[in-house]
């Protein structure tokens, strides 16, 4: 009983520390620092409401809009419960065939000449809100055809939303897609 009664008390005392305090501290702390990306970087349309995560990709297939990249989440496109990826290799057949079907949508909606990968190959979760700037100019035309904008109009939205490397070094140049068609939807001919 004399051991057990210590253990105890540790035992309250850390539930208490690291399961209480502390996890109240870093979230007060990210409360008042970092407000918006502590609340799950929302983005809002013009009225307030909610529209998204700029962290979490959005099925967009309408040809006014700035297509995604693929999600790899299965039937229901960019589920953050289901975030993975689809661990088929570059020789896999059924991951050739889903490359080559995508491939095949966008030469169907009018898509010429070389694709950048990321329109055809899904991220690593599955759920990547960006594109290559490469990927979004490729659907400049289309974009401002259908909207009735020029071409100069919808490059400028698209360069607006460009994120550069993580601090200066790490990964590459990216556009949030969602980002883009919030402002492209403000948009009048």
């Amino acid at each position: 009983m004399k051991a057990i009664r210590p253990a105890l008390l540790m035992l309250l005392l850390f539930t208490l520390i690291c399961g209480g305090i502390y996890p109240a501290m870093v979230t007060g702390l990210a409360q008042i620092c970092f407000p918006s990306q502590a609340n799950g970087s929302l983005l809002t349309n013009q009225s307030g409401e909610v529209i998204g995560s700029a962290l979490i990709g959005q099925p967009f297939s309408d040809p006014g809009y700035l297509w995604p990249r693929p999600s790899a989440t299965g039937d229901f496109a960019y589920n953050p419960l289901a975030s993975g990826g689809s661990n088929a290799g570059p020789t896999n057949p059924a991951y050739l065939r889903t490359v080559a079907e995508r491939l095949q949508g966008l030469r169907a909606a009018g898509m010429q000449g070389p694709v950048a990968a990321d329109l055809v190959q899904a991220s690593a979760s599955g759920l990547d809100p960006h594109i290559s700037p490469s990927g979004a100019g490729l659907q400049v035309a289309r974009i401002a055809r259908v909207r009735g904008l020029s071409e100069a109009q919808v490059f400028r939205v698209i360069t607006s939303h460009l994120e550069e490397r993580q601090g200066g070094c790490m990964g590459a140049q990216r556009i949030n897609v969602l980002a883009v068609n919030l402002e492209l939807t403000t948009m009048k001919p």
